[in-house]
């Protein structure tokens, strides 16, 4: 797990290398134990180390292959990687294949060797979480590539025949190579989410590969192309089971998941919140693990945020050495400064993993798994049981458009609220539908509020609805639809970007095996007629048997609940204030309408809450800290 950049193009190799050696300078976070550069003419790529799989100064990046033929610059952990190089190493004969002298133990080395073997396709043999560059020295070719569902990023700019790459948009800045100007169109996406919809960010001429992709760049012709994608992999190996046969192989994929992440040479742990995810994943660590899981939660003294008595319920069942995070207010908002100086990109959420992968990180714990991605996998989230909802209500699409709007205009009035307001702009559509409800349901700021922040006579598509414009929609399929909706926009824009930049910045891992991507093509091909939602994913509770006890499985869902309202109108107000106030004078913006939405606030306005306010303070701090004009 590391950080990598990268320059082609530049012709002085010297004016390269001083552009690399900042940009590894200002991610010195993502990996605090080695670093380095290699540069040639026109390309210079550079590394920052945190070890995780042979610790020696072997693992050292670049790294190049054994005969001096490629250079790689890697971050990320490669699961399968002891398989790929018996595979390697063995020589089929007749094929005129050449086996490979393996110089090192390291996973980095066997991407090199993949790569040599059989090109692009390498990663199509990947299990693992990745993103990396390979430089071949004789052809003079660029190949990058993200894994299959985003777990790690990369981003990169190509401008006046220059590519630049790296694990993070500031360690881009950082080359002073392309403007720092803010994405108008990127900042609407931001509005409406708290986030930026890959492959856009809030930074003008700044993308993101989109996972599941690649990059091949030979001479100035750079091509991106698609291996992998959630729609196009689904698996129909489910096909004729019966639910106890479904439930047996979805626990076999998950143990082996859990497995897979649990190889390293350094201390590992798991984040414990007490929900069935992470209860899940820490139960399968203790039944594969030779070794006594530790075990990290975080805790308060207001039993109503508090979910300790879970957690020290399954750290007794499974005998883990446990460590409670106790955490006041207090101490949060100590800590919440370092959290927002963390955020690589603007994100209304994320402070939450700052503080329990510091906590972590002090315990001596170098890498981590987490639960994420169960919720997702196994319709965790309210959503899915509204999309279900949302079939019984197609009788709507028979009322003429006026009078629906009519309706929904006389709900919002009467009950003033967020759920009455996303309701009356679900009626306004043309058609309800999945693509029509979706985007809404996930939506921060309506377009009705936007439209009175910032100075602009229209708003650009919605992101989300592009994204999940080409899901396949059946009524039958409901939340295989919602949970690859979920994976494609939430999931990999908000909640995997914001554990990636708050863990690395104290230079801790998070595994994620719940998507593990031969689980996921599995799942999603399940029939919704085994996925009910009647209680808490009762598919993945029945598919782990007797491993979780019943007070986990009925407990009520708290989530990782922080007093943000009191904060922002009591200790956070003047900061919050300041930044709103400063966001408001900037081209683009419409004062009245910041100050408007600011006070709707104060005086608890119910259409006006914390997280509407809050991304708009982050995005401001965000701004000034790396110096992006409006």
């Amino acid at each position: 797990m590391c950080g990598i950049n990268g320059l082609v193009g530049i012709a002085d190799v010297g004016i390269a290398k001083e552009k690399v050696n900042a940009m590894n300078e200002r991610m010195r976070h993502r990996g605090p134990d080695d670093s380095g550069i290699f540069a040639e003419e026109k390309i210079a790529l550079g590394h920052r180390r945190l070890s995780i799989i042979d610790l020696s100064s072997a693992g050292h990046q670049p790294m190049r292959s054994f005969d001096g033929r490629y250079q790689i610059v890697y971050n990320g952990e490669l699961y399968n990687f002891k398989e790929l190089k018996f595979e390697l190493q063995r020589v089929v004969a007749g094929s005129g294949q050449q086996s490979y002298m393996f110089q090192t133990n390291t996973d980095t080395e066997v991407i090199i060797a993949a790569y040599a073997r059989w090109g692009a396709d390498c990663v199509k043999r990947f299990n693992g979480m990745f993103a990396f560059a390979i430089w071949d020295t004789v052809n003079k070719e660029l190949f990058i590539a993200r894994d299959r569902l985003g777990i790690k990023p990369l981003y990169y700019f190509y401008t006046n025949g220059v590519l630049g790459f790296s694990s993070e948009i500031r360690s881009l800045l950082a080359s002073e190579l392309l403007p720092r100007k803010l994405d108008q169109n990127a900042l609407i996406d931001y509005l409406r989410y708290q986030t930026v919809h890959a492959p856009d960010t809030i930074v003008k001429g700044v993308k993101m590969l989109m996972p599941g992709h690649y990059i091949e760049m030979k001479g100035e012709n750079v091509k991106i192309k698609k291996y992998w994608s959630l729609i196009d992999n689904i698996s129909d190996a489910s096909k004729g089971k019966s639910y106890p046969e479904v439930c047996k192989d979805i626990e076999h994929l998950l143990t082996k998941a859990v497995e897979r992440r649990l190889l390293a040479d350094v201390p590992f742990g798991a984040f414990l919140s007490g929900g069935i995810d992470s209860s899940a994943v820490v139960g399968l660590m203790s039944k594969v693990s030779s070794e006594k899981v530790k075990t990290f939660s975080v805790t308060f003294d207001e039993s109503e945020f508090s979910e300790a008595k879970y957690a020290q319920l399954i750290a007794k069942k499974f005998n883990t050495d446990h460590h409670e995070i106790k955490l006041s207010p207090d101490d949060f908002l100590k800590d919440l400064p370092g959290a927002l100086k963390a955020m690589d990109h603007p994100s209304g959420d994320g402070p939450n993993t700052y503080i329990v992968s510091k906590a972590t990180k002090n315990a001596g714990i170098t890498m981590a798994l987490s639960g994420l991605g169960g919720d997702e996998l196994f319709a965790g989230y309210d959503v899915f049981k509204r999309s279900l909802e949302l079939n019984k209500k197609a009788w709507l699409n028979a009322i003429p458009l006026p009078f629906r709007k009519a309706g929904g205009g006389l709900l919002a009035k009467s009950k003033p609220g967020i759920a009455s307001e996303k309701i009356a702009a679900l009626l306004k559509q043309g058609k309800i539908n999945f693509n029509t409800f979706y985007p809404i349901s996930r939506q921060v700021l309506m377009d009705e509020q936007i439209f009175r922040i910032l100075k602009v006579d229209a708003l650009t598509e919605n992101k989300v609805l592009e994204l999940i414009s080409n899901i396949p929609t059946t009524k039958n399929q409901q939340l295989t639809t919602t949970s690859i909706a979920e994976i494609s926009t939430y999931m990999q824009n908000v909640l995997l970007r914001d554990t990636d930049q708050m863990s690395m910045a104290h230079a801790l891992e998070v595994r994620v095996p719940f998507i593990d991507y031969t689980l996921v093509e599995y799942v999603l091909g399940i029939p919704d007629q085994y996925k009910s939602v009647a209680s808490p994913k009762k598919l993945l509770v029945d598919s782990l048997g007797d491993l979780l006890p019943r007070e986990i499985i009925d407990r009520p869902k708290m989530g990782f609940t922080l007093p943000w309202k009191h904060w922002i109108k009591n200790e956070l107000k003047s900061f919050c204030e300041d930044r709103l106030n400063r966001l408001s004078e900037r081209d683009g913006f419409n004062k009245d309408g910041i100050l408007e939405l600011w006070m709707g606030f104060l005086s608890n306005d119910p259409l006006i809450t914390w997280s509407r306010i809050w991304h708009l303070v982050i995005l401001e701090y965000w701004l000034e800290e790396n110096n992006v004009e409006s």
